[in-house]
């Protein structure tokens, strides 16, 4: 198959899963056409005959206050679907990248390729339900050829709060077995953990649904039982409000602020524990990659991150918020070196049984041949 993939560009975890999509697939054979803004920063050092990036051209004009990216995008997916005769254009977030789908597939006509939208979350729950986008975003689930949503959580989600009865398939994100495992060889570049020291890991883009305060706060609550340290890696708009309360909170030699960090895994697995406490989530890759390098994770009820982290069994669940529990959990896991082992065990081996990359490539792929087919 003929495939182009729209996804924003950068460290999220939308542009990571589908850069990684892309990826696999064109290890499959599949030949693979990237239409974004810029480079998909895991395409950096990936050179391959079957796959390719357009880049989609950036207009400065007078007349525009902004640039008009959604168009922009339309016009390019056109190009290149008529240019490399794509089947499929699959686009990864409802709103912008669905409507421009939509408007290429018109300037095609029925010749064109099917429309696939992945929703991950924030299309969904933030952006798209804003009252002046819902009607928007509800049309451009309604036209999509097919719909997949990242877990059950988001479809469910999706259904209430746009009243659609169309099909949502739960596909739901993966990870590569060969680059997430637990003896992968820790990164050398960070601090030298002490004798009994605990490493406590924490990785977003900073928005404040990751509720970066409270990830602090527990920290701080670890910190106070044990020796330990708390390692952020990402940016993000909440990074300024996670410094000013790690500096009044007198934490700032036992803070290391990372920064974007382009491979998480040597991260993850010189770690003890995965701090993933936010508002919601829809699915939470951090957390997956976690759990398949066997580090349990500290994580939050009612949302996509219950259908990752099992309770009691990987990882400790909470409502968000609920400070004292998760400092509890997270001293019991740290505390109690057999009960760790066992969280990390189960964390690798049921990662590698419900979310291993080729078994979840092998969905897609299934469900780009039955959009084909209809």
């Amino acid at each position: 198959m003929k495939i182009g993939i729209t996804c924003y560009p950068t460290f999220g975890g939308s542009g990571i899963v589908a850069t990684e999509l892309g990826k696999g697939l064109s290890e499959r054979g599949h030949e693979i056409h990237f239409i974004t803004s810029s480079l998909p920063y895991r395409l950096r050092a990936d050179i391959r005959p079957n796959l390719f990036f357009h880049e989609v051209e950036k207009v400065n004009y007078p007349l525009f206050e902004a640039s008009p990216y959604v168009l922009l995008l339309a016009s390019k997916m056109a190009d290149i679907a008529r240019g490399y005769g794509l089947d499929i254009l699959h686009v990864h977030y409802a709103i912008p990248h669905a409507l421009s789908g939509l408007l290429a597939k018109d300037l095609l006509g029925r010749k064109g390729p099917k429309l696939i939208t992945t929703l991950h979350g924030t299309d969904v729950t933030l952006i798209g339900n804003l009252a002046s986008l819902k009607d928007l975003t509800r049309h451009a689930i309604e036209r999509s050829d097919g719909v997949t949503a990242v877990s059950d959580f988001l479809k469910k989600k999706t259904e209430t709060v746009f009243q659609t009865q169309r099909d949502i398939r739960v596909i739901p994100n993966f990870f590569d077995p060969l680059e997430f495992r637990p003896d992968i060889k820790p990164c050398a570049c960070l601090p030298r953990k002490k004798k009994n020291e605990r490493f406590i890991t924490h990785i977003s883009n900073f928005r404040p649904l990751k509720r970066i305060p409270d990830t602090i706060d527990v920290f701080r609550g670890i910190a106070e039982k044990m020796p330990a340290r708390l390692l952020l890696a990402g940016a993000g708009p909440e990074l300024a409000v996670a410094r000013e309360r790690v500096t009044r909170y007198g934490l700032t030699d036992k803070v290391h602020f990372l920064g974007l960090v382009d491979n998480v895994a040597p991260l993850l697995t010189a770690s003890d524990l995965l701090l993933q406490i936010s508002e919601h989530e829809s699915f939470g890759l951090s957390s997956l990659e976690a759990l398949a390098c066997g580090i349990p994770v500290i994580a939050t009820s009612g949302s996509g991150l219950s259908e990752v982290v099992m309770d009691g069994q990987n990882g400790f669940l909470s409502r968000p918020g609920n400070i004292d529990k998760m400092i509890s959990d997270s001293l019991l896991l740290l505390t109690h070196a057999k009960k760790w082992t066992a969280f990390s065990r189960h964390g690798a081996a049921h990662t590698q049984k419900h979310f291993a990359k080729e078994k979840i490539l092998k969905r897609y792929e299934a469900f780009y041949r039955e959009v084909l087919s209809k």
